[in-house]
């Protein structure tokens, strides 16, 4: 499902934007910094769903562009049967960012939906606008291009918010194979929550605010779903749940706009909050990112914000597009993986099964699990929110707080060494600074873990007849 946030600058006590969110899925997650590549002419690249999908589609391959961005982005192994690995977005080398949310499709558009449906999915066009876009716009435009060349493979409707330090624009890709989409901009004024996607009341035909394919206003004409002479288009209405804004955003668009409107207005603990909160963040959030949208002197200095699990028990650290790898311990691990139950670090038998081999390195697997080991916590701090939750939260915001009060030092140091001319020096503070920064949170989260599984198992709470006690939540 995840979630998403957008806050314009004018909201800002720093002056630029922010994008943040998390990812809603179930799987195992990591961490990965894909670097800038080139393709040879006529390189392709496979996309869509398979046919073992929940909902079922034809595998594909489409062409790949000359050349790739570097980019920072979470990948994980499953959701409804789409092919992993997958992505949410992350932050490129340009300072675009991507977050994926889901957005159901009218029940109808769904039911359309062709069982040998082609096309990027919703993985598929994050990692594409990663690795393509320039600007946020663009990367509306990419999308658009690609369903209308390639077609889209659908699990029942999805959106993206796409953020420069300029805008944003939220995307939202119907079902039913008809190569529906519709997208609308976000200013410096806006505070926009996505969970799910939507978008209202469009014009009736596109303008500098909102873009979609000529044929989506009569689509619903044709389908007998949409009358002009009724009144204004509304897309949510139409061709979505009909649900308008959800509860759980107007709740947090309200919150964060009394935050505006306070002089300091919305600071970096400000937007922690809004993806860290356990009103919203709970066992469901696979992993928690904020980025700034900025455009420093040299794009290794672009920072997103990244926390291994959902945030209301975990630290977002800051990590850099400039680090050349991510420590062993926030890559991938067996522990969540899809398939990996049936695999084994043992290849006698690869000629015969190659998928009885697994596919985490025996290298990878050895280190600890930071997805394991704040899963834990977090559940930990959920079996007895009265003091546990409140104590580690007030740890991780602490944290936080000391890690941006350092981090403009370390974005000068490494800025010197690179106008220097010593770029690889400047990747190496920036490894040795992010990677020092999440081993030790990690070793904190590993005593915080260990010490509140002594103080409940003291008082009796871990009986499983106790069954499963979570945080309420908005949505």
């Amino acid at each position: 499902m995840s979630y998403a946030i957008f806050i314009g600058r004018n909201h800002s006590s720093d002056g630029h934007a922010w994008l943040a969110g998390y990812g809603d899925e179930p799987s195992s997650h990591w961490l990965e910094v894909v670097p800038a590549r080139s393709h040879a002419p006529g390189s392709m690249i496979t996309v869509g769903v398979s046919p073992k999908a929940d909902l079922p589609g034809k595998r594909s391959d489409i062409a790949q562009v000359a050349q790739t961005a570097r980019h920072l982005r979470v990948s994980y192994s499953h959701y409804l049967g789409v092919p992993a690995p997958i992505t949410n977005g992350g932050l490129n080398e340009h300072g675009v960012a991507v977050r994926d949310v889901w957005s159901p499709s009218r029940a109808d558009l769904i039911a359309m939906t062709p069982a040998d449906q082609t096309g990027p999915n919703y993985s598929d066009l994050a990692r594409i606008v990663l690795e393509r876009a320039r600007t946020a716009r663009e990367g509306v435009e990419i999308i658009a291009a690609l369903i209308a060349e390639h077609g889209y493979s659908c699990y029942g409707g999805n959106s993206h918010l796409i953020a420069d330090p300029d805008e944003a624009w939220v995307v939202i890709e119907f079902s039913g194979g008809r190569g529906l989409w519709v997208a609308e901009r976000l200013g410096p004024d806006t505070i926009r929550a996505s969970r799910p996607g939507y978008i209202g009341v469009i014009p009736a035909a596109p303008d500098d605010d909102f873009l979609f394919p000529a044929h989506f206003i009569q689509t619903a004409i044709d389908l007998g779903w949409y009358d002009p002479a009724t009144g204004p288009f509304d897309v949510n209405t139409i061709y979505g749940d009909g649900k308008g804004m959800w509860e759980g955003v107007r709740w947090v668009e309200a919150e964060m706009r009394a935050r505006a409107a306070t002089p300091g207005k919305i600071a970096l603990a400000d937007v922690i909050w809004s993806i860290a909160t356990e009103k919203l963040t709970g066992d469901t959030a696979g992993y928690g990112q904020v980025v700034p949208l900025v455009h420093p002197r040299h794009d290794a200095l672009r920072v997103m914000w990244h926390a291994p699990v959902g945030p209301a028990t975990a630290p977002l650290v800051p990590v850099f597009l400039g680090m050349s790898d991510v420590p062993a311990e926030f890559g991938p691990h067996r522990y969540l993986t899809e398939g990996e139950s049936a695999r084994f670090h043992d290849p006698r038998h690869a000629a015969r099964n190659p998928d009885s081999v697994s596919h985490v390195p025996q290298a990878a697997e050895v280190t600890r699990s930071a997805f394991q080991i704040y899963k834990r916590l977090m559940h930990l701090a959920f079996m007895q929110q009265d003091p546990l939750l409140a104590e580690v939260w007030d740890h991780w915001r602490r944290t936080e707080a000391r890690l941006a009060a350092e981090l403009p030092d370390v974005l000068r140091s490494a800025e010197i060494l690179i106008d220097q001319g010593e770029a690889r020096l400047g990747a190496r503070l920036l490894d040795e600074h992010a990677r020092t920064r999440l081993l030790s949170a990690l070793a904190e989260a590993e005593a915080l873990a260990n010490a509140a599984e002594m103080r409940l198992r003291m008082r009796g709470v871990l009986d499983p007849a106790n069954g499963t006690i979570l945080p309420r939540q908005v949505w």
